[in-house]
């Protein structure tokens, strides 16, 4: 007999077994509708965090009034999100506090340099969080999600560096294409007259930016070189980043704001919209990193490409926005250049062969005996087919 397994695949018990192939056409197993379900699931949570952390913050730095003090909401999302998964790691101890303090002080203390490994990245990743205040309180949320793909250029530019990797030549046109898309976008921000508030400053957004996307590109590449191999789950991972990250905030906040901060409050500023903002920076990322493992390369890419979509319509109604045709065409070859980043190798031959005069009939066949070559889709856990560095995973 055969066997539905947790993720749709069929084990068989004997040479007389009913495999997958034996099921009418068009029949699905209930595990392959569970999973195309937690698919669609993913693809609507990655785009909702996506836009809606951008919108959120852009919505509570224009509000008038008070401004709270962007140092002090990176330090409590930070907070947050490592209390968030000191709970879920003493969930995984099944609540017995003397199991969790004994891995905690294995995994953080007697395991010391893995835990200062992650000081560097946790540094840069506290400067990017920053940085990302800085440049959506200057540039309007839709121009700031399409420039902040260039994250997937610096990205890869470092993973090639670093890592030595290797880019498709369709990866390569497509990033010259994500390069074309911003620079466009940045010559309609800077050539627009329309009215702009006196406390905004694009060419301050721009930087903030662009240092941003440098930081959040050699931050993953360098995460990846220096803790491969390692053993850790995500919620130990993201609980040391926390701590540094907790800690280097408020070197940040103490750095740059704390005589106004002394002055004012910790929490001087704080609105509803503030506090969602917090809860969106701690929760959303650690929701991506759950479901994050259902979509492959090309959902992803397609979720980037849909959260642009959504904060630009959604910049229309909230902040009165205007797309005129010069943003639209770079905004258009930015989601264009996203997509065909995030193909795998094998669509991108797929492509090329396509696109190529035949002869005459293809008379390639699988040599008997040989599996099939694997599916598009399946890119969980090999790295060198990821364009979309640690980052994700890591929710900083």
């Amino acid at each position: 007999m055969a066997a539905v397994g947790s993720g749709g695949s069929i084990a068989t018990a004997g040479p007389g077994a009913v495999s997958a192939g034996a099921l009418e056409p068009g029949a699905t197993t209930a595990g392959e509708t569970a999973h195309r379900r937690l698919k669609y699931i993913s693809l609507a949570v990655l785009v909702v965090q996506n836009a809606s952390l951008i919108l959120s913050i852009r919505y509570a730095r224009t509000l008038p009034g008070d401004r709270f003090f962007a140092t002090t909401a990176v330090v409590m999302a930070e907070v947050l999100k490592g209390l968030t998964c000191l709970l879920l790691l003493f969930a995984q101890k099944r609540g017995n506090v003397k199991h969790l303090v004994l891995f905690l002080h294995e995994a953080v203390l007697v395991q010391y340099m893995d835990t200062l490994k992650l000081a560097v990245p946790s540094l840069i990743y506290t400067l990017q969080n920053n940085l990302q205040y800085v440049a959506i309180s200057n540039l309007p949320a839709a121009t700031f999600q399409v420039t902040y793909q260039l994250k997937i250029l610096t990205t890869a530019l470092f993973s090639v560096l670093m890592l030595n990797r290797s880019l498709s030549r369709l990866q390569w046109a497509s990033l010259l294409l994500l390069f074309t898309g911003v620079a466009i976008v940045q010559a309609q921000q800077a050539g627009s007259g329309g009215p702009r508030p006196l406390d905004q400053n694009p060419g301050v957004g721009l930087a903030a930016v662009v240092a941003s996307c440098l930081s959040s590109g050699f931050a993953g590449v360098y995460f990846e070189k220096i803790l491969k191999g390692s053993s850790g789950s995500v919620w130990l991972r993201n609980l040391q980043l926390g701590l540094f990250g907790t800690a280097l905030g408020l070197v940040g906040l103490w750095w740059t704001e704390g005589t106004a901060v002394a002055r004012r409050g910790f929490f001087f500023g704080y609105t509803p919209a503030v506090w969602g903002v917090v809860l969106n920076q701690a929760f959303g990322g650690l929701l991506v990193a759950v479901v994050v493992k259902y979509a492959d390369n090309i959902l992803k890419g397609f979720a980037t490409s849909l959260s642009i979509v959504l904060s630009t319509v959604a910049s229309i109604r909230l902040f009165g926005f205007h797309v005129d045709p010069l943003f639209a065409l770079g905004a258009g070859l930015v989601i264009g250049a996203v997509y065909l980043y995030s193909l795998p190798r094998g669509a991108a031959k797929a492509i090329a062969s396509a696109s190529a005069p035949t002869s005459g009939p293809c008379t390639h066949q699988q040599p008997p005996g040989q599996p099939p070559p694997p599916q598009l889709s399946s890119h969980h856990g090999d790295l060198s087919t990821e364009p979309f560095l640690p980052k994700s995973v890591l929710v900083k």
